[in-house]
């Protein structure tokens, strides 16, 4: 169901992506075009869609809520038949989790911590996606930070990452913050206020704020607190060492 009665949706380069290439891990490093983190890849211009599809994209996993995909479907990204798609939500109902979100970016450990633990299924669906594709796979939320950024830590993790180079891609997003509230403006805040929630306040609290990498050192640390390995959710949820050595070779060859 639609939430809001939205007009033509702005379309645009995304503001927040990334390729994992280059990020230290066990045996190397993420090569190149193993995996890009993104900001909406459901509101990007047709010209964007090609290009990355001329650069190897072979599948997306969309991590938004229903509510999210209702608003805007796949986008133009669903005119390449050869981009496998896929609705990964790490959140059931963003109306539903609004209400125990804090609004200081600095805040949002616990928040995380309770994704990787409430959406450990779903987290070893995606990396399960990420190490079966032939080729690049995008992953991605609204802004690219939070859902995005908890999927990209357990890759990370699976990959052997160091817990201070989790953290150094997390906070490369700060750098964007401003525009990607400005980018995803048009979409989220009419659907937030419908909600209850307003996004104008929750962008005027994170420019009055650094970005913090304290969200994503509290996850990593609350998780080898809570369960002495951190991937220990992501193992009772079937992420065992067959998966895992996949994803590796995958990431490194």
């Amino acid at each position: 169901m639609t939430l809001v009665d939205a007009p033509a949706i702005p379309l645009s380069a995304p503001v927040n992506l990334r390729d994992l290439g280059g990020i230290p891990v066990a045996g190397g490093a993420v090569r190149e075009g193993f995996a890009i983190r993104a900001d909406d890849l459901s509101i990007v211009t047709g010209a964007v869609a090609d290009e990355l599809v001329a650069a190897g994209l072979s599948a997306v996993i969309d991590l938004r809520s229903s509510d999210e995909v209702a608003l805007t479907g796949r986008g133009a990204l669903a005119a390449h038949a050869a981009v496998n798609y896929h609705h990964v939500p790490l959140m059931a109902s963003i109306g539903r989790a609004s209400a125990d979100i804090p609004l200081a970016q600095a805040e949002f450990a616990e928040m995380y911590a309770r994704m990787v633990e409430g959406a450990s299924p779903q987290i070893v669906t995606a990396l399960a996606i990420i190490a079966h594709a032939p080729d690049t796979v995008a992953f991605h939320c609204a802004a690219g930070q939070d859902r995005t950024g908890v999927l990209a830590a357990s890759i990370l993790l699976a990959l052997g990452a160091e817990h201070d180079d989790i953290v150094a891609d997390y906070v490369r997003t700060g750098a964007n913050s401003a525009a990607i509230m400005r980018r995803i403006a048009p979409i989220m805040t009419p659907l937030m206020l419908r909600l209850g929630v307003d996004l104008d306040e929750a962008a005027r609290a994170a420019a009055r704020a650094e970005f913090s990498p304290a969200p994503m050192r509290g996850l990593l640390a609350a998780l080898t607190e809570r369960h002495g390995d951190p991937l220990l959710p992501l193992r009772a949820a079937g992420l065992d060492e067959a998966l895992i050595a996949r994803l590796r070779r995958r990431a490194l060859a």
